[in-house]
């Protein structure tokens, strides 16, 4: 495709390491809903003005409060070097949300020819120029692009839910995909304080979904044997392994268990229990009404009359904590930690060159 590959975007920099960064100036949100809604809340909170279209005629108010409490946790984790928060638009129709975007996030729910419809509405009417991304969980980007008539500006960026606070976002190009655009789109995230990890190649449910889906299955199955109850399973979780997890992952927490000798001892020692007829990775329940009843009652009475919205504000606060303690880690972070930082740092020098700016 030809023409400016940077209608829409901002300042081309450098960010952490060599990756490029984009820095995004208008945004289009197709698609309101939770993650429709985190996604136009990190990019307003980091400046970028943002158009949002859903048919939901409750999608300004959805939208207004998934802003609300993502401002609330914005002000915590960054204090006061924030830049100002981009304008929100509520648009009438497609074309008007991606009318001048650069960057474009279709965020409809999960069904291919809904996707397929949509993205093609996208891709008639957005500037010439502009990255189109689906926030899908887990279709492929190939065959969303079926029905497009510049399928080479089309990828996946699938973030996790909330969209404001949790950085990775799982980058996936389809077979017509250019390469231009994985790097584009890449730097764009990166712009925003993202964690893109390109999935280097394109497979059902990408990274996230398909190891979240594993434990999920076993979960199932344990509450449907009676083993546990879902707070029994959360409790096992956020007590345990949970708190490895989010600083450290599964291999370098395993490499760390192998004492010493490090990853190969651990794998010698431990590698024949993956032989041993533990789980039922390879089954799942029949989620009858009972099961459904069984999960949702425990789900109610884990809640204890917390709101989701209640829940929502504990999960970000707790969030924010974890983040800010692994900012805090060694002489230069850990891991999401080190995202922070340099999130702050890139925030603080955009301010800084506006408030300059202003002066003279």
């Amino acid at each position: 495709m030809a023409g400016n590959w940077n209608a829409g975007f901002g300042t081309i920099e450098r960010g952490v390491g060599d990756t490029m960064t984009i820095g995004i100036e208008r945004a289009a949100c197709i698609g309101g809903g939770v993650i429709g809604s985190g996604w136009a809340a990190r990019f307003i909170l980091n400046g970028v003005e943002v158009s949002v279209f859903d048919p939901d005629p409750e999608t300004g108010r959805k939208v207004g409060e998934v802003l609300d409490n993502a401002g609330r946790a914005f002000a915590r984790l960054f204090g006061d070097g924030r830049p100002a928060p981009g304008k929100l638009r509520i648009a009438a129709s497609v074309a008007e949300a991606v009318d001048g975007a650069g960057f474009i996030q279709e965020s409809v729910p999960e069904r291919l020819d809904l996707k397929r419809t949509v993205l093609a509405e996208v891709d008639a009417a957005a500037p010439p120029d502009a990255v189109i991304a689906s926030s899908t969980s887990g279709l492929l980007p190939t065959d969303m692009q079926r029905d497009l008539a510049h399928p080479g500006r089309m990828l996946v960026g699938h973030p996790f839910n909330p969209v404001y606070l949790l950085p990775l976002v799982e980058v996936v190009g389809g077979r017509a995909t250019s390469p231009g655009v994985v790097e584009r789109a890449c730097g764009a995230y990166a712009s925003i304080g993202m964690k893109p990890v390109v999935v280097r190649k394109e497979i059902d449910a990408f990274i996230g979904d398909r190891l979240q889906e594993a434990l999920w299955r076993e979960a199932l199955w344990l509450v449907h044997d009676g083993v546990a109850t879902v707070e029994d399973i959360d409790n096992v979780i956020r007590y345990s392994f949970g708190l490895r997890w989010a600083q450290m992952g599964v291999f370098q927490v395993y490499r760390v268990a192998g004492g010493e000798a490090g990853m190969r001892h651990f794998m010698e020692q431990f590698g024949p229990c993956l032989e041993w007829p533990w789980t039922k990775l390879t089954d799942v329940p029949d989620l009858d009404d009972a099961l459904v009843d069984t999960i949702s009652n425990q789900s109610d009475a884990q809640a204890a009359g917390l709101s989701i919205r209640e829940l929502e504000r504990i999960r970000d606060d707790n969030l924010i904590g974890i983040m800010q303690a692994l900012e805090r880690t060694g002489e230069s972070g850990w891991g999401a930690g080190v995202l922070l930082r340099d999130a702050k740092r890139s925030m603080r020098d955009r301010v800084g060159s506006i408030r300059e700016g202003a002066a003279r």
